[in-house]
């Protein structure tokens, strides 16, 4: 079994691409964090090769840009534009929840794949079955019953529902209506594994018209439609085996939480996400690369 790994990558501070942001930025929405660049990339790279190194193919996604620490020349990685999987009426966007239906447009990429954030990592060695049994992909997932009851709660009291809750509502809304079932469950927010047999058939066969409405929008909108609508997918069809994650198997670590060795020692995952957002400051954001770099000291050869 050939599996490949999927990045989606930006360099935030990169001043061409800010310009260009800036062109298509409705300055009532809130980016902070969304593209900001600790150099977490590099360490998630090291993470990889020291704990999966049977990974075939690593595909950056980006928009223009390489890696400045990246050997380009490694014969694992490829850097792909979003040129080259993305539909010019489409273009430019800004909008992860958009990009990552596009991944099975990717030359040569594997039928099966990893998908991580470049804020994922690895902290055990894994073997592939962690990510695949018996050809399909293993979907970990977080219970949430109320999932419906708490938007609508903080609707009714007039808070702010995010626009990744958001996200989440309209997938299993659209899935619900489709095909009249509901999966009380949210994504464990950390590296998954995908065939792209299904993201394909999603994409152009079940839900084409629903999601090139959403494909419009270059920044997260309240109408974006969340990832997970492709772990439905896979589980309702049997092409997906569903695992509920806990968090020693995937931890998600807050920026603004900066005292991240803290969960490492009391979980030990397997897998952990560094969760930049809007409540993180940049004296928040100086801790990530000394702690990432104390825990994966050894350059890869992924580096110049």
């Amino acid at each position: 079994m050939d599996i490949d790994l999927v990045y989606l990558w930006v360099d935030g501070s990169d001043r061409k691409w800010l310009k260009k942001k800036q062109g298509f930025l409705d300055k009532k929405i809130n980016t902070v964090g969304r593209y900001q660049n600790n150099e977490e990339l590099k360490y998630s790279l090291r993470s990889i090769e020291k704990h999966i190194p049977w990974v075939r193919k690593i595909f950056i996604v980006t928009d223009n840009q390489t890696p400045s620490f990246l050997d380009t020349n490694h014969s694992k990685i490829q850097i792909i534009d979003h040129s080259e999987i993305i539909p010019d009426e489409y273009l430019p966007s800004f909008n992860s929840s958009v990009i990552e239906y596009f991944m099975y447009k990717i030359p040569g990429l594997s039928e099966f794949f990893l998908y991580s954030n470049d804020d994922m990592f690895i902290n055990a060695d894994l073997t592939p079955s962690f990510f695949f049994r018996n050809g399909l992909p293993i979907i970990r997932i977080k219970k949430n019953p109320y999932i419906k009851l708490k938007i609508q709660f903080k609707r009714a009291l007039n808070l702010n529902v995010n626009n990744y809750r958001l996200a989440i509502e309209n997938a299993y809304t659209i899935f619900k209506k489709k095909f009249n079932v509901f999966f009380p469950f949210t994504p464990h927010h950390n590296i998954d594994a995908y065939l792209k047999s299904n993201l394909k058939t999603l994409v152009e066969d079940v839900f084409p018209e629903e999601l090139n409405k959403s494909f419009l929008n270059r920044f997260r909108q309240q109408n974006d439609i969340q990832r997970i609508l492709i772990s439905y997918y896979s589980i309702f069809k049997k092409s997906g085996v569903m695992i509920i994650a806990n968090r020693k198997e995937s931890c998600r670590i807050k920026v603004h939480k900066t005292n991240y060795q803290k969960y490492i020692d009391k979980y030990n995952p397997k897998l952990f996400c560094l969760n930049d957002s809007e409540h993180a400051t940049d004296d928040d954001r100086k801790h990530v690369e000394p702690f990432l770099k104390k825990l994966y000291p050894e350059k890869s050869s992924f580096e110049k």
